[in-house]
């Protein structure tokens, strides 16, 4: 089984408008509500392909429980812990001339609840994956992945990490399965602002040589690289469309990496390219049928 965490997960609030600005009402032409947050969204791109999964995090408060219930009417599994107090965040994102998000702080997480979780994930069985995905909510230390990674540590279970900054350094010397940072996520790690594609490859070994076993890197419109644990390096081109959407797409290519893994590196790399680019070609998350599409394009 593969499992999703997700700390923090949010009601995604998106609305369309002529124009934004810091004065006067700006008027909704379209909105929408989405539930989501990395993890989740890994586990909703892993639905739309077939492969089940259980979303596991915290929920808390009104949110929290449109969220849960949300994902279940949507057939997913869900396993959250319920917080006593606060409500999982909202994130608002205005597309107008330019895309503006605002995004909500989140429930603190008491050390009672924490430990509910890491019990919950002492239960996971060899032969499973996890997949730890996006920020820690305020009141759990940065070195939460690196716990979770140690609690499982000599077990046969393949351990992903979505994360940036601190939170993705500190789990490497655990050996992860499997990051994946995006290429500005890689820049910022070693001082860079940015860093081209073929720098991207020199940079993503050294996290390699830090521990991590496979290295996942999106870079939007410049594809994906993936350097695999017995030294080969794989690149894909992005797919050609209209970006109408940028979040997810990297949630979507690590969902489509795990889901495409038992065919082998290449096949992982194609299925969570056509992934990620079917999520910034659509309004939501990527559809099945949007994924089969751009697959079909590149066979």
């Amino acid at each position: 089984m593969i499992y999703t965490v997700t700390f923090n997960p949010a009601v995604d609030y998106v609305v369309h408008t002529d124009g934004f600005g810091a004065d006067g009402i700006a008027r909704a032409k379209k909105e929408s509500i989405f539930f989501g947050g990395k993890g989740i969204n890994v586990s909703r791109v892993l639905h739309e392909l077939g492969v089940p999964s259980v979303a596991m995090g915290f929920a808390a408060g009104f949110t929290g429980a449109a969220i849960e219930q949300g994902l279940r009417e949507a057939g997913l599994d869900t396993r959250f812990i319920h917080l006593d107090s606060g409500f999982s965040r909202i994130n608002v994102k205005i597309k107008a001339d330019r895309e503006t998000e605002l995004n909500g702080r989140g429930p603190e997480i008491d050390k009672r609840h924490l430990d509910m979780l890491l019990e919950s994930i002492d239960t996971l069985e060899d032969g499973d994956t996890i997949v730890l995905a996006g920020s820690i909510p305020a009141g759990v230390d940065a070195d939460i992945y690196e716990r979770i990674l140690m609690r499982l540590k000599g077990r046969d279970i393949r351990t992903a990490v979505d994360a940036s900054g601190q939170l993705l350094l500190n789990v490497l010397p655990c050996r992860p399965w499997l990051i994946k940072p995006n290429d500005a996520e890689l820049a910022a790690l070693f001082g860079r602002e940015s860093i081209t594609p073929e720098e991207a490859a020199g940079y993503a070994a050294k996290l390699q040589e830090k521990g991590a076993r496979n290295v996942l890197v999106s870079m939007a419109e410049k594809g994906a690289l993936l350097l695999d644990e017995q030294g080969g390096v794989h690149r894909a081109a992005a797919h050609r469309g209209t970006p109408v959407n940028s979040a997810g797409a990297g949630d979507s290519m690590l969902a489509g990496f795990i889901a495409g893994i038992s065919r082998g590196y290449d096949h992982a790399l194609r299925l969570g390219t056509a992934a990620g680019g079917a999520t910034a070609f659509s309004e939501g998350l990527a559809s099945r049928e949007d994924i089969e599409r751009l697959m079909g394009i590149r066979s």
